[in-house]
């Protein structure tokens, strides 16, 4: 699907200010970002930059201190933690560099959870098609502690997109893999998102990444920054 039509996301003079021991840390700093539906976005940054914070908050997972943030037509400012989860669950998949697979259970049943919440009544068979759909059709009843970080991912990757989210957040999702297998992985996302016609939004530390996506967001302190003062800083 080619990108278009009203912002899925709209941020506006974001900002997080979180506590610590030496006193409130501006983790974010005045963000303003529009992305619309199908678009493709790394975020690029060095360690600090505040990119995972800003997933966080995308996926509800972390209040905004000030600002407005609008996914999928919501007021996440307005919305207390059981409404943000509704809304999670309903529009978007998060891939983290951990597989935060459950392991005492099977491929099968991490993939299908999502789709229990949310209360469909096919959710063994979409999840079996969403194995199938990433090469696993084979180790539906395998647990996560019979597969190899690659098969882990790949499971995780099913697990996000098997709902058909609108949104797709992930974060360094290849940071646990050797180089070959982060590859493939990543391969293998781009492909799914753009059948899919998903949106995604990529944190990454890898600039080839990032420049397979669509646009690029440079992050530094806390702010969005010129994508060539960013790439001067990271070589520095």
């Amino acid at each position: 699907m080619a990108p278009g039509g009203p912002s899925l996301i709209s941020l506006r003079n974001l900002a997080l200010t979180l506590p610590s021991a030496a006193g409130p840390v501006n983790i974010l700093r005045g963000i303003d970002l529009d992305v619309t539906p199908g678009e493709t976005i790394g975020i690029l940054g060095p360690s600090g930059s505040g990119k995972t914070s800003l997933l966080m908050i995308l996926a509800g997972l972390e209040q905004a201190s000030s600002g407005q943030v609008r996914v999928a037509g919501h007021d996440f400012t307005a919305l207390g933690e059981d409404a943000l989860a509704r809304v999670r669950r309903d529009n978007i998949g998060i891939v983290f560099q951990s597989f935060h697979l459950i392991p005492t259970m099977t491929a099968q049943e991490n993939v299908a959870i999502p789709l229990e919440l949310a209360g469909a009544r096919d959710a063994d068979a979409r999840a079996a098609q969403a194995l199938h759909d990433v090469g696993l059709g084979h180790r539906l009843t395998h647990l996560p502690g019979q597969l190899s970080g690659g098969e882990q991912q790949r499971v995780a990757l099913a697990r996000a997109l098997a709902p058909r989210p609108k949104l797709i957040l992930a974060d360094e999702p290849t940071g646990n893999l050797d180089q070959a297998t982060g590859a493939h992985i990543i391969a293998l996302l781009f492909r799914l998102v753009e059948d899919a016609g998903a949106t995604l939004l990529l944190v990454t530390h890898d600039p080839a990444l990032a420049a397979r996506c669509g646009r690029e967001l440079h992050l530094a302190d806390g702010q969005v920054v010129d994508g060539n003062l960013a790439a001067q800083g990271l070589a520095g």
